[in-house]
């Protein structure tokens, strides 16, 4: 009986691993060209780390066990603890601000659906001890660039934007009790999906009804200006409006501008964000969120570590992937083999080995037939693999100590020792004729100044003059001068004739 991989894990064929290895070395790059640098943390991890962030809420949805030793561990199903715990471990020696990143595989025991598995690859890219809005700009730059490296522009995706604390004093302008805003958020953060009856059901349950929950309820699909002109007399919005103009410039001054709009709706569910929010989303709404992130300043304070302000984000591999599908942009994978070296009998295997291992030392991806097929299975394998040129080396090639190549795209074989011999005695022909003619063409412009000479002085002398009929001449050693070092280039990986 057949065993089936587990519901929710991947498994990647060469052709998955060809966008998984895109994605991530988009991000990788991404993430150092903002200068950010690398870390990771072990897959397992002692339960309560995330229990402590979480609540026991969270064990139903992770991998988690008791091992040998007794221990309470799960598998891990995000980066921010880690990340936490490490930071901790050494923040009194890092610089500030701290600009980490991280691409972990991540597990979650979630029901699995489009955009959702149970297990992802996920950028992480946080920004730890600078709590102005600049480092926010900066991060939300990062995850727009981190999408728009994979070929997905702005008619494709865009940023959503808000902030807690304007949306914190907008509630507590209402009415609302500190101690209710929990629960308002909660039922904000799933107002897009259940519709306005039922925020003003939950509105209701934590007492704000009639005026003040209609209020609420247009505040959702307001506008930046729109809530400054209703709730601007509140000193807790007014700053927090001047805070999120200046984010907007920034955004701008980035040439992103396009990407950014401002959704006081969105407020991300988790509890511990303190400033501003952001989620990226494809502007179809046909697939889930393809990042999500925002400021958490007390955050590794309350996991037990440092009291520093911190903003960041996650983003996932599975959605963006399916993006990608749907928009055309998968890469095809990469030629297996560059160079496929074909010998003719077994006589040549040791040669074509050699040769093998010259061009692999020389960085080539290079490969010969294990098996000794024929010449012509040898030539159908080259092209299976996509190889670039089959080099063929065969009793003849032994003898004059030299290989064939054949250029796989149009099949024409050329002969290589005799290819750099006659282009280079083109090369040498071209300049001693440029070089005769030069000195020709001086020879009769000298004669041409005597005869103006004598003819001045009254006597007429005929002197022949040879005609300058080499005009292609230059050309033709302009032309060896080109193809010469690009057919060096072309060959420079294939061993000389004599290193074979």
């Amino acid at each position: 009986m057949q065993i089936s991989g587990l519901p929710g894990f991947r498994d990647f064929y060469p052709e998955e691993m060809a966008l998984r290895n895109h994605i991530l070395s988009v991000w990788r790059g991404v993430a150092a060209h903002y200068g950010f640098v690398e870390y990771d943390g072990p897959p397992l991890e002692a339960l309560e780390l995330y229990t402590r962030k979480s609540g026991e809420a969270i064990v139903s949805q992770l991998y988690e066990f008791t091992d040998r030793g007794g221990r309470h561990v799960a598998l891990r199903p995000e980066m921010t603890p880690s990340f936490a715990r490490m930071i901790t471990e050494r923040a009194a020696a890092l610089p500030k601000p701290i600009r980490w990143f991280s691409i972990p595989q991540l597990f979650r025991y979630e029901r699995p659906q489009r955009g959702r598995l149970r297990e992802h690859f996920q950028l992480n890219m946080d920004i730890v001890g600078e709590p102005g809005i600049w480092a926010d700009v900066e991060i939300v730059a990062a995850a727009l660039d981190a999408v728009r490296g994979l070929g997905l522009g702005a008619s494709d995706f865009m940023a959503r934007i808000s902030d807690r604390r304007l949306i914190t004093a907008v509630l507590t302008g209402l009415g609302i009790a500190e101690d209710r805003h929990g629960a308002a958020f909660a039922a904000l953060d799933r107002a897009e999906r259940e519709g306005e009856e039922w925020l003003r059901s939950q509105l209701a349950s934590i007492g704000c009804e009639g005026e003040d929950a209609e209020r609420v309820v247009e505040m959702v699909g307001a506008s930046l200006e729109e809530l400054e002109a209703r709730h601007g007399d509140s000193e807790g919005v007014r700053e927090s409006v001047e805070r999120l103009h200046r984010f907007f410039d920034g955004m701008e001054a980035y040439g992103l501008g396009e990407y950014v709009k401002f959704d006081a709706g969105l407020v991300r569910g988790l509890a511990y964000y303190t400033g501003v929010v952001f989620e990226l989303w494809e502007r179809a709404g046909e697939l889930r969120a393809i990042c999500g992130g925002g400021r958490y300043d007390d955050l590794l304070a309350s996991l037990g570590g440092v009291d520093l302000p911190a903003v960041g984000f996650g983003m996932g591999d599975v959605v963006l992937g399916e993006l990608m599908k749907d928009r055309g942009l998968v890469p095809a994978p990469g030629r297996q083999v560059q160079d496929f070296v074909v010998f003719v009998s077994e006589a040549e295997r040791a040669e074509a080995m050699r040769i093998v291992r010259l061009l692999r030392e020389r960085g080539r991806r290079a490969a010969f037939d294990l098996g000794g097929r024929s010449v012509g299975r040898q030539f159908k394998a080259a092209d299976q693999a996509g190889a670039e040129r089959a080099i063929l080396v065969g009793p003849a090639e032994m003898e004059r100590r030299s290989v064939r190549i054949r250029l796989m795209g149009t099949g024409e074989i050329l002969p290589f020792v005799m290819v750099v011999i006659v282009v280079g005695m083109l090369g040498v022909v071209g300049l001693v004729v440029w070089f005769e003619t030069s000195q020709r063409r001086i020879r009769v412009q000298y004669a041409k100044r005597m005869v103006g000479r004598k003819m001045a002085g009254g006597q007429e002398t005929h002197l022949p003059l040879k005609v300058n009929t080499s005009g292609v001449i230059p050309p033709i050693f302009a032309s060896s001068l080109i193809l010469f070092p690009a057919t060096i280039a072309q060959f420079s990986n294939v061993p000389w004739m004599t290193n074979i």
